[in-house]
């Protein structure tokens, strides 16, 4: 039986496509069973029905498949039915049992007189199926039984009830049989006549019901991507993602549509959903193209005030819609389109006219309704839509405002946006008058907005519009506002030059005396510049001035911000205790000040602080109590906490919490802003070491788009890491260069991570050298030796120096241990001492990277012939490998342990198994699989996986029922334990 050939993935459906595989293998062992798979049009029922009968297919069964079709009143009886008799009539193998069965031949003749007697006809079909099933194993599949005629529930009913699923009598073999039966739920209004079968048939014993959900975002972003020949921006696949609402073939339409429509629903989608729409009264359509002007929701009294129409017919054409399923009742007396796109689709059928004066009836009702600021964002919409510009303008500012006081910088800044496109289209005398409502400082608010929602770029964009509506006339202080604005606005995308070249500009416009709240920021806004490029003397000199400023007006923040900055420039250090301590009073200044910015960047350097400083359970409080301000502040976007996102997944990753790191990047990834992928960093370093060299793939994405530094550096390192993992130590030298450029600034300071680059670098380096010595290559040694050498000297530079002037902490010192001992295994070869020294180095909590350096302390224990240190240093390093599931690592220290026979050198002859490995291998002596492994010791498959790869390779072992046996007879289980 052949299957449709889809080209899309199947995704998302990994728990549905195991409930139905069991459902298959108890149909091959005799144990027929139905399964009702529910879901609504478009989500994927028939390409996961496909998947299902393409591997029953692949495993022997015989797979029958039914359409119904939709003929309205006149379908045509059994027509699902027919359609299976008709495949197997033309199979010469089924000719033998379909003659035994001459009663349903009649239906082969396709009128309804074919067959009078209903019984016989049901009894002859299912003693057909039966049949088939003593041949093979049978899958029967009947689609879209929403459409299915009378005649053919009827049947299904009899199958399913009286029929094949019940156990034959007499002792006979069981039937093995499957039936999948699709319908779609969405389609099911209350009185639809499919609905009391089912409720009749999920009551069944061998019946149950299976309803396919709307794919998750992150699955219909990987399928947008994976119909797609031709790479999308992260713009428009979330676009995308937010349309289809989980439908996989409203997101396959969408991305079709990507080439040919800006907006709007594509054609042919449209058609599909208009199609429900029109099978509505007028009435009913009406209140339904009223309600998609208001909104993906409605509420009942707006939607009463602007239809227009009796309550009594509105509610009328309500429960048609509802029953239709094309709008759902909510909380409060609401309504809501039961998918977006299907009022989008209503929504666009409006003519031009209609559209208008919908949108102004609902404009005026919100504005003469209460709560103002609640309505305003509402009624920005409504009056821009039906034309009414000046009103529009008034409402986005009120909306702008709302949002502020809120806590929403994206919103606020969508607003403030949307009253800057009206502004110039409304006259003078109609814009709102007072204070701050002129164009260059809503600008400026506009940056802000940017800034706070994470969207760096976007500021910049604005601050500099708005630094072209300065004019001679502006006020001086204005000016200075826009230019020291747009100064920090550049250092946070990383144009340091330029920065400080505009905080100059700010620091000229406007004197010190008098003293000045303006002059006051200008200047801290100025030291941050001037410390970037390296003007540190400039940077100190303002900087104390301007603290001397801050404190006697009492600006309690700029006091705070500067403090901050001083605290670097006066030679003290954040990660001391003395630098916590003042950051402490900086955090307290922000705090009475009500500035949650400059109180965010004092808890990310007290964060940051601690884990220059090693203390990595301090630096996880910090972190907390700084995200935890953020939200509530609104600004989790925003720059500071941004960075405390990819530093507390950094903390994560070093302490050995990996399933923690991944989870919590994977939560982030759904609200990071598009300039804030970085955050979720870590989590590819997690990647790659469980073996994922495809997370590469997503570290260069981050080099997409405008320079963004800690972009850079996240893709640096994992595609550094990466290339040295597959041995490709050209590529890991380019890598490591071409980050580093990118990542020093202007003044020539060369960044901190440095280090740890040239370590990861130097490690494919040194694995190269030992290959070409191997060989006897001394020239290609000499040449990798020079690389190393250079790699080493820059590593050795940035540890002693630091960004801030200062060597850097346990960390830098960690990862420059370990350059210097891959520096000697490529200049002479591995070298026990320097690489004691670099296990020593990593003690400050990195176990990971401590294992990799044990790992390579081993090798060089072994080649000095000390084989029982050896030994000791790679069951430690395995230990941590396999705790970790970094399966490379892994990979590489069971061949070290098989090369050098260190299992043979353990000096611990007791057990070489850990106690989980244990209780594993007592489940592999009872037969019990992986999967049952798992679901009995409440671990994941791939995990028990993992620990009976390692009890094979501790026991030597080829195979588990040999792992079995060496354990018997070394005594690490008895027949007790098994029977018990």
């Amino acid at each position: 039986m052949s299957q449709t050939s889809f080209s899309t993935p199947l995704i998302g459906r990994e728990d549905e496509l195991d409930r139905l595989s069991g459902v298959l293998e108890r149909a091959r062992g005799g144990e027929s069973r139905a399964v009702l798979v529910a879901g609504d049009a478009g989500v994927g029922k028939t390409r996961m029905l496909d998947e299902v009968a393409g591997r029953a297919g692949a495993d022997g069964m015989t797979v029958l498949t039914g359409h119904c079709v939709d003929l309205g009143d006149v379908g045509l009886p059994y027509l699902p039915f027919t359609e299976v008799l008709g495949v197997l009539a033309g199979e010469e193998r089924f000719a033998e049992v379909l003659a035994a069965h001459p009663v349903v031949e009649g239906l082969l003749g396709g009128g309804t007189d074919a067959v009078r007697d209903r019984l016989r006809l049901f009894e002859g079909i299912a003693g057909l199926l039966a049949d088939l099933t003593d041949v093979a194993p049978v899958l029967l599949v009947l689609e879209d039984l929403h459409w299915a005629d009378q005649s053919s529930r009827d049947l299904l009913r009899f199958l399913l009830s009286r029929g094949i699923l019940q156990r034959p009598a007499g002792g006979a073999p069981a039937h093995r049989l499957a039936v999948l039966a699709s319908y779609r739920a969405d389609d099911l209004h209350r009185r639809h006549p499919l609905r009391p079968l089912l409720a009749e048939l999920v009551r069944l014993p061998a019946v149950e019901r299976l309803e396919l959900r709307p794919l998750a975002d992150a699955e219909v972003a990987r399928l947008v991507r994976a119909v797609q020949e031709l790479p999308l921006s992260d713009v428009t696949v979330r676009r995308i993602v937010e349309r289809a609402e989980g439908n996989a073939f409203y997101a396959e339409e969408l991305v079709a549509a990507t080439d040919t429509e800006a907006g709007g629903v594509p054609s042919g989608l449209a058609d599909v959903l208009l199609i429900r729409f029109e099978q509505l009264s007028d009435t009913a359509q009406q209140v339904l193209r009223t309600a998609a002007v208001a909104g993906r929701r409605v509420e009942h009294e707006l939607l009463r005030g602007a239809v227009g129409i009796p309550e009594e017919e509105l509610e009328a054409a309500l429960r048609e819609a509802i029953g239709r399923q094309l709008l759902v009742a909510g909380d409060g007396d609401t309504y809501a389109f039961r998918h977006a796109l299907a009022r989008e689709a209503v929504y666009a059928d409006l003519l031009p006219g209609e559209r208008a004066r919908l949108h102004g009836a609902f404009a005026r009702l919100l504005t003469g309704r209460g709560r103002p600021a609640e309505t305003a964002a509402g009624r920005a919409h409504h009056y821009r839509e039906s034309h009414d510009l000046a009103e529009a303008l008034a409402a986005s500012l009120e909306a702008a405002d709302h949002a502020h006081r809120v806590g929403a910088p994206a919103e606020e800044l969508r607003h403030l946006e949307a009253a800057l496109d009206l502004w110039s289209s409304v006259e003078p005398s109609a814009r709102p008058s007072g204070e701050g409502n002129d164009r260059v400082t809503l600008t400026l608010r506009a940056s802000a907005g940017g800034a706070h929602a994470g969207d760096s770029h976007r500021a910049v964009t604005l601050t500099r519009s708005a630094l072209a509506g300065v004019g001679q006339d502006t006020d001086a202080e204005l000016a200075a506002r826009v230019r020291y604005t747009l100064a920090g606005n550049l250092l946070s995308v990383d144009s340091l030059a330029a920065a400080f070249a505009y905080s100059s500009e700010a620091l000229a416009l406007i004197p010190a005396e008098p003293p000045s709240r303006t002059w006051t920021w200008a200047a801290a806004t100025h030291v941050l510049a001037a410390r970037q490029v390296g003007e540190n003397e400039t940077a100190l000199r303002v900087g104390r001035e301007a603290l001397r400023t801050a404190e006697e007006l009492q600006v309690t923040d700029a006091q705070a911000d500067l403090l901050m900055s001083l605290t670097g420039l006066e030679g003290g250090s954040r990660s001391t205790p003395e630098g916590r301590e003042r950051m402490c009073q900086a955090r307290e200044l922000a705090r009475r000040a009500g500035n949650a910015t400059v109180e965010l960047r004092a808890l990310f350097n007290l964060a940051i602080g601690c884990f220059e400083s090693g203390d990595l359970q301090e630096c996880l409080a910090w972190l907390t109590e700084g995200l935890d301000r953020a939200r509530r502040a609104g600004l989790l976007s925003s720059m500071y906490p941004l960075a405390m996102r990819y530093l507390r997944l950094l903390v994560l990753y070093t302490l050995g919490r990996w399933d923690e790191c991944v989870r919590a990047a994977a939560a982030d990834t759904e609200v990071l802003p598009a300039t804030g992928g970085y955050a979720a960093g870590p989590a590819l370093y997690v990647a790659l070491a469980r073996g994922d060299l495809a997370a590469a793939e997503q570290a260069r994405a981050l080099l997409e788009g405008p320079f963004d530094w800690m972009g850079t550096l996240v893709a640096g390192i994992a595609l550094t890491d990466a290339a040295a993992l597959r041995g490709d130590a050209e590529e890991a030298v380019e890598r490591m260069r071409s980050t580093v450029a990118a990542l020093t600034v202007e003044a020539g300071t060369l960044p901190d991570s440095t280090v740890r680059l040239a370590a990861l670098a130097l490690a494919a380096v040194a694995d190269r050298a030992a290959e070409l010595r191997l060989t006897g290559d001394e020239a290609g040694v000499r040449g990798w030796a020079d690389t190393a050498t250079e790699l080493v000297e820059l590593a050795r530079t940035a540890a002693v120096h630091g960004e801030r002037g200062t060597p850097q902490g346990p960390e830098g010192m960690a990862w420059l241990a370990r350059a210097e001992a891959e520096w000697v295994r490529a200049v002479a070869g591995p070298d026990v001492q320097a690489w004691a020294k670099a296990v020593a180095a990593s003690d400050y909590g990195d176990e990971y990277e401590r294992a990799r350096c044990r790992m390579r302390h081993a090798e060089a224990l072994l080649a000095a012939d000390d084989r029982a240190a050896a030994a000791t240093e790679a069951r430690a390093a395995r230990d941590t490998a396999v705790r970790f599931g970094a399966t490379l690592l892994l990979e590489r220290l069971d061949a070290l342990i098989r090369r050098g026979r260190l299992a043979e050198a353990s000096t611990d002859r007791s057990s070489p198994l850990t106690a989980r490995e244990q209780e594993v291998l007592l489940l592999l002596a009872l037969g019990r699989s992986n999967r049952q492994i798992g679901e009995e010791l409440y671990i994941t498959g791939k995990t028990a996986s993992v620990h009976v790869s390692n009890i094979l390779a501790k026991l030597g072992a080829a195979s588990r029922t040999e792992a079995v046996a060496i354990a018997y007879r070394e005594g690490l289980i008895t027949r007790e334990e098994r029977v018990g």
